[in-house]
């Protein structure tokens, strides 16, 4: 059974940091692209970041440019996003995706283009 599981995330206060990590279990993600979305309460799921099966090459969000860095390590089969200055907009619900195909051109960046998700991992922003 394919699995994506999210951890790390957790309440902080503005201006902080946290790493949330996603595991993949069941298969290798090692020639897909991996990417993160989030969804806050009462909005639709939105894109954060992707990165290319070899993570050199990844895309982000206008809203996350700049503060949130996405990685891979596809040794241990896993993704990661490093969230500095964090704000209380970015209070969320985050999940893990993954492609599941191997993938040509242009990184993907919406939901749909995804086929695995993780069961997500609530971020909060204290303001």
């Amino acid at each position: 059974q394919v699995q994506l599981a999210e951890s790390g995330g957790g309440l902080v206060q503005a201006g902080g940091s946290l790493r949330l990590s996603c595991t993949a279990s069941g298969r290798t993600f090692s020639r897909d692209p991996m990417g993160w979305f989030r969804q806050a309460p009462g909005k639709e799921r939105e894109f954060v970041a992707t990165i290319n099966w070899s993570g050199d090459s990844t895309s982000y969000a206008d809203s996350v440019k700049g503060r949130f860095t996405i990685s891979r390590d596809n040794a241990k089969n896993t993704v990661s996003l490093q969230m500095n200055s964090l704000k209380a907009e970015d209070t969320a619900v985050y999940y893990c995706a993954a492609v599941g195909l191997q993938w040509i051109g242009v990184l993907p960046r919406r939901s749909t283009q995804y086929n695995y998700w993780g069961q997500g991992t609530q971020v909060t922003v204290s303001s």
